[in-house]
């Protein structure tokens, strides 16, 4: 059992690996990193100082394109770049063309694909997926089993529960018309959706709403307002004390 770390590979001080990792090349690891076993670290990937990233996560991936693929295109992409401070799960995937900011953690099983920014202090939970085209503010907690289709825009001090579902295509992968409205889902600063919500493609749930859970949103969201049912349906206002102002 040996590492193989590449000769052009740059990597700080006081950093430690496990067993088995692989650090291809113009790899550039800060200072005071804990790279646990079987980590692959693929080339051009930048790495600040006081990373953990633990076993047999793979990080900088070049993403799979399938012959009929809507949203994946063929183009050259930067390396990956994770922040400061960051801690990356068992068994992350996060591919190239990401750029991950300081202070994030990303928990065990997550995938973070092609294309995708992640602001500072974010949370992403266990097995949450998120696809290419992807934007996440800073401060947001997206919590286990959240699926975050391509293309979607999420503000700064979101919150999603466990098991969300959103979706961009109107059409169910049927007719070549569907390529012209492919659209994810856009959530406002401060936002929030419950546990097992389902979002239809291209809608917005505008700043400081809240969505019910179990609930199956098929038109936007008002700002400050509490939606509930299937089809989500405007309830009251989101009570004062939980705004961000008064926090």
């Amino acid at each position: 059992m040996q590492n193989f770390i590449h000769p052009t590979a740059k990597i700080g001080s006081d950093t430690t690996f496990g067993v088995n990792c692989y650090v291809d090349a113009n790899v550039s690891i800060g200072a005071d990193c804990r790279i646990g076993h079987g980590v692959i670290i693929h080339s051009d990937t930048t790495i600040g100082a006081g990373v953990r990233i633990d076993d047999h996560a793979v990080i900088g991936k070049q993403p799979m394109r399938a012959a009929a693929s809507a949203i994946t295109k063929e183009e050259a992409l930067s390396g990956c770049a994770i922040g400061d401070r960051c801690i990356i799960g068992t068994l992350v995937v996060i591919y190239r063309g990401c750029a991950i900011e300081q202070n994030i953690l990303i928990a065990d099983l997550a995938s973070v694909r092609e294309n995708v920014r992640i602001g500072e202090y974010t949370i992403v939970g266990r097995g949450v997926t998120v696809e290419n085209k992807v934007t996440i503010g800073k401060r947001c907690k997206l919590e286990t089993e959240a699926y975050i289709t391509a293309l979607s825009e999420i503000g700064d001090y979101c919150f999603i529960a466990p098991e969300v579902t959103f979706t961009n295509d109107n059409f169910l992968g049927r007719t070549k018309e569907r390529f012209k409205y492919h659209k994810g889902v856009t959530m406002k600063k401060g936002a929030r959706i419950g546990a097992n919500v389902t979002v239809l493609p291209g809608l917005t749930i505008e700043e400081e709403a809240l969505v019910a859970a179990g609930s199956v949103v098929t038109r936007n969201v008002p700002a400050r307002k509490i939606v509930l049912g299937n089809p989500a349906r405007v309830w009251r206002d989101v009570p004062s004390e939980q705004l961000l102002e008064n926090q």
